[in-house]
């Protein structure tokens, strides 16, 4: 992996940002804005296709080369003018070099007139950092994708249907990497039918390649010191040019909902808090299950929960899950109040061995500093304010969350329906909804249902199969004290302990795999602070002296969930009979993909096996089950959305029969 950096700016007399790598403006030095209108709002007739569209109706915009985000807000506002309360804007850029949020502020202040888009842009454009990068703003109405990386990279990743294109990256002289057939194959690949193209540049060879993809474009009249600009339409793909690859039938997208837009989602810790909230923003009237007397009562029930990367410096599909949804999850929390809810007092890892020095050393090499840099002991210690032996890694956005508090934040929406006390032991299909019951009490009905209650969903027949695990983890809480109160950041080790949240420190956690008893045992405490003991020996005598006996400590136990791949399992089930049946030729050869459509079962979805890393996954794979429910684009590459899918356990099964039979 390579590590983003942002983009390098010199600015000019004016105040206006010019790229250093590129020797490129940003934006036209007569009038930026009047060029964002006439070239992309104006050519892609935005105005009209915004009024036109109905209640949750939707548009959705592809760009590439973000830049200042002058485009977006110029599109937003327009949005804003002339689109119905209920439709919803879609925007999808792609930025190899994003600007830092000073600089930001500083291109989007030389536009007043955007001020209140662009205040909302830079409140969530924090924690941007490579790959898949999704901003909820204005109340859920307009959604921002940023794929943060190479063009072409990241768009063959994205699955889209794009109903307006901007081609808007620096000039085809300066930066002719973004204007190649392949990235226009790719724009193709990703047009909706009768997409619409526009660009400020006229240039002859650029024009024939686009159109060579499947677009009609013409020249137009230009605007400035611009003699003509480019505009066209998509009319297909090219005859004579291979399509793309099909998507495999078992990651391939079910038919789009259309009926009533009504979902039970079934348990209440966070993720079923945030599919909720997900599904709310949305239109959706969500019906939300909870067994017990309130939200948040298990995994997510625990005081401080740790904003912690678990990374890999291999780009593996957990590891972009973890970046993306740890920029998504730490955006939301600028909602709750910092102190209380949660604190982005940062975390540092400790190289506690030789192999963690080495594993951080190749993390440093593939990120980005602004998300993780090495720390000696005595820049730790600093950074900590405690006495510690080891240097680490330092997450400088990372920190911690009380999750209740973010879980009932995502309840609140009003289109959420919170149902306590509410055990769903069955789900029956009846009439065309999913009935859920308590014995022979029907407790609730929609036609969709989000199976979001960790390992208790195996109690369905239809999700029985799912690989997931139960393991119990106990955490210890202590009250603060003077020297205690030194401890400024999430410090972690095999163990992690966090500063304190309203007079208490909660440090942990332990692995159990066998027992199935929730009561807190003097074992666990033990363990729990000889992890601590590992972190910082000073620390723990202040906390916990040696003469306290452990049956004076308080704490809780929990069970985590998860898969056997330590991915999460979100996304649309299939039938697992008539999935054998409708693939069984994979037992013989792996490598075919039949021609047969994926045997759906009808509106039932899994939001579940987030294991320890559910406060950085569960909120985006929130918004990942909602794009598939509602047709969207994924917030996540198409790469990482199948590995997340429930149907890779069924596949695998299928395959490894085949391996099962061989001599």
């Amino acid at each position: 992996m390579t590590p983003i950096t942002h983009a390098q700016l010199d600015w000019d007399d004016q105040g206006r940002p010019h790229s250093r790598v590129f020797d490129d403006v940003y934006f036209s030095d007569q009038s930026g804005l009047e060029e964002t209108r006439y070239v992309f709002l104006e050519q892609n007739r935005l105005q009209e296709r915004f009024a036109a569209l109905p209640m949750g109706g939707r548009l959705v915009i592809g760009e590439t080369g973000f830049g200042t985000g002058l485009n977006f807000l110029c599109a937003w506002q327009l949005f804003d003018q002339h689109a119905v309360a209920g439709a919803r804007l879609h925007f999808v850029s792609v930025e190899k070099y994003p600007l830092s949020h000073a600089d930001l502020q500083r291109a989007l202040a030389l536009w007043p007139e955007l001020q209140p888009y662009a205040e909302q842009l830079l409140a969530q454009y924090i924690a941007i950092h490579q790959g898949f990068q999704r901003l909820v703003l204005d109340n859920g109405r307009v959604t921002l994708t940023l794929l943060i990386g190479d063009a072409l990279e990241q768009l063959p990743q994205l699955d889209a249907q794009i109903d307006a294109w901007f081609l808007d990256g620096f000039a085809p002289a300066k930066n002719p990497d973004m204007w190649t057939a392949e990235l226009f194959a790719e724009l193709a690949r990703l047009a909706a039918p009768g997409s619409t193209i526009s660009t400020f540049t006229s240039t002859g060879w650029v024009r024939r390649l686009i159109n060579a993809a499947g677009f009609k474009m013409k020249r137009t009249p230009g605007i400035g010191h611009k003699w003509e600009i480019l505009r066209g339409e998509f009319l297909g793909w090219p005859e004579l040019t291979p399509r793309p690859a099909v998507t495999a039938p078992w990651f391939a997208r079910p038919a789009p909902h259309t009926g009533e837009r009504r979902a039970l989602v079934i348990g209440g810790g966070m993720a079923g808090c945030c599919t909720a909230a997900s599904l709310a923003a949305r239109g959706w009237q969500v019906c939300l299950l909870e067994r017990h007397a309130a939200l948040a009562q298990e995994a997510s029930g625990n005081p401080q929960g740790v904003l912690y990367l678990k990374l890999s410096a291999h780009g593996t599909a957990l590891s972009q899950l973890i970046v993306s949804g740890f920029g998504y999850t730490r955006r939301l929390l600028e909602h709750l109040q910092r102190g209380v809810d949660w604190d982005a007092c940062g975390v540092l890892q400790l190289a506690f061995n030789a192999k963690e020095a080495e594993r951080q050393a190749q993390l440093a090499e593939a990120f980005a500093p602004d998300l993780l840099h090495r720390v000696d002991a005595t820049q730790a210690q600093a950074h900590a304010g405690i006495p510690l032996e080891q240097g680490g890694l330092f997450f400088p956005d990372g920190g911690w969350v009380h999750p209740p508090a973010l879980c009932e934040w995502q309840a609140r929406h009003p289109n959420i329906e919170v149902k306590l006390h509410q055990e769903a032991l069955t789900l029956q299909r009846v009439d065309g909804q999913w009935q859920a019951r308590d014995g022979d009490t029907p407790i609730a009905d929609a036609p969709v249902v989000v199976l979001a209650g960790a390992a208790e969903i195996k109690r369905f027949p239809f999700s029985a199969a799912l690989p997931l695990k139960r393991i119990r983890g106990q955490i210890t809480r202590l009250p603060h004290t003077a020297q205690s109160q030194e401890l400024s950041t999430v410090v972690c080790a095999q163990g992690y302990v966090a500063p304190a949240r309203l007079g208490e420190h909660t440090l942990g956690a332990s692995f159990d795999f066998k027992s199935d008893d929730l009561t807190p045992t003097l074992a666990e405490h033990a363990d729990n602070l000889e992890l601590l003991r590992e972190i910082s020996p000073t620390l723990l005598q202040a906390l916990h002296p040696d003469n306290q006996a452990l049956d004076t400590l308080e704490g809780r136990a929990a069970f985590r969930c998860t898969s056997p791949d330590y991915l999460p399992i979100v996304g649309p089930l299939a039938d697992a009979d008539a999935f054998a049946q409708a693939f069984g030729i994979l037992a013989r050869d792996a490598r075919q993909v039949p021609d047969t459509p994926c045997p759906w079962l009808e509106g039932v979805y899994i939001n579940s096996g987030h294991g320890s890393r559910g406060l950085i996954t569960a909120p985006l794979s929130a918004q990942l089950l909602a794009a598939w429910l509602d047709n969207e684009p994924l917030p996540l590459p198409i790469s990482v959305a199948q590995a997340c899918h429930p149907n890779r356990f069924a596949l695998r099964e299928l395959i490894r029969g085949k391996s099962h039979k061989t001599p």
